[in-house]
């Protein structure tokens, strides 16, 4: 079973490549005219009342200045009335065909990533995340579980494939290469059915947070874009910035250039409005699991060792990524930290969760380290 479960999650990595590639295509090949009418139908209503008023003042003869036409896309405040992007294909066919391609793939190799997963549980006959090799291979699995149930149930995360699969791919990669350990039994203290549900739940809020943190980063670039394209930094405003700059101020030439690039690609995301509150419902939704996950551990904790709670360094971060969830939907709530600071402490949380489950196993000693790498 073993071998079995090694050849089927080489062949998952192979068929995550091609799934990488096909995504690759969908947004080189995707609409670049769609993502510039998305761009136009910002400036379409104030442009038409400009033009209703000039009208207006020949008419009546008036002699009246009109000043440039405003941008507005702020609908309150810390909000923006801006139209989700067209998506990774743009309204191009050839690159809608390569993303359903892509999405093909990527289900083709969840298949046989589970299959994995699965002939790795049979082979010892217990719960298939056991050590860090486990946990990694597991939990990759489980973020693409998330990503395609989320398909299913029809929501717009179809841009998240590329970064999908890149990140799995990497997951793998670390797996295979630095934390594959053989098949064997666990230690008497991981013989309990606390195993099947502490860690469970944790790799389940893990893929989650996943998500959540993948929307809350790509919330960040296309806020920046709509910050520039409010200020008219963009397209030929970006042109005319790059000109005007001093060769000898590099930093700002290659954010502009890096601006400039991107900003193709960043239009086909949903609004910034859109990927903030979707980060925030799944955060929201999912924290009461992590919760949970914590108080199991405490049990668990007590059942193997005699105490609930004993200021280990896995109990210590597993608290201070709580913490740091607990601080972010707080100041999600409130006004004054919502948009970028919250993403910011967002991210900050998804990081103290994976040096959790990555670096203090790696670095750290503590009665959790009989799980190995």
């Amino acid at each position: 079973m073993a071998e079995i479960s090694n050849v089927l999650i080489y062949s998952a990595m192979a068929v995550y490549t091609l799934a990488f590639l096909a995504h690759i295509a969908e947004w080189v090949l995707g609409s670049r005219s769609a993502v510039g009418r998305t761009a136009a139908a910002l400036t379409a209503p104030q442009a038409a009342a400009a033009s209703a008023a000039a009208t207006a003042e020949r008419q009546g003869g008036g002699t009246a200045v009109l000043e440039r036409p405003k941008v507005v896309t702020r609908s309150g405040a810390g909000t923006r009335d801006v139209p989700d992007g067209p998506g990774a294909a743009g309204t191009s066919e050839k690159g809608d065909v390569y993303g359903r391609i892509a999405i093909s793939l990527t289900v083709l190799a969840f298949v046989l990533h589970a299959g994995s997963v699965l002939t790795r549980a049979l082979s010892v006959n217990r719960a298939p995340w056991g050590n860090m090799y486990e946990f990694s291979t597991t939990f990759g699995m489980t973020v693409v579980a998330v990503y395609l149930g989320l398909l299913v149930a029809k929501k717009n995360v179809r841009w998240l494939g590329l970064p999908l699969v890149t990140t799995i791919l990497l997951d793998l990669g670390l797996a295979l290469s630095v934390l594959y350990t053989d098949s064997d039994q666990l230690v008497p203290a991981l013989h309990s059915y606390w195993l099947w549900i502490h860690v469970s739940c944790a790799i389940i809020s893990g893929a989650a947070l996943w998500v959540g943190a993948c929307s809350t980063l790509m919330y960040l670039f296309r806020d920046g874009y709509e910050s520039r394209l409010e200020s008219g930094w963009t397209g030929r405003g970006l042109e005319r910035l790059l000109a005007e700059l001093p060769s000898n101020r590099r930093i700002l030439r290659f954010k502009a250039h890096l601006a400039k690039y991107t900003d193709t690609f960043v239009m086909r995301l949903p609004s910034a409005a859109s990927l903030d509150k979707f980060a925030y419902r799944i955060n929201a939704t999912v924290f009461p699991l992590w919760t949970f996950t914590i108080i199991a551990g405490a049990i668990w904790a007590e059942a193997a060792w005699g105490r609930y709670w004993g200021w280990d360094p896995k109990e210590v971060w597993s608290f201070i990524t709580w913490v740091a969830y607990a601080t972010y939907l707080h100041a999600r709530a409130t006004a004054g930290w919502k948009g970028r600071k919250a993403a910011y402490i967002a991210l900050a949380a998804f990081g103290c969760y994976l040096f959790n489950y990555y670096g203090v196993n790696i670095f750290v000693t503590g009665k959790h380290s009989y799980a190995g790498v």
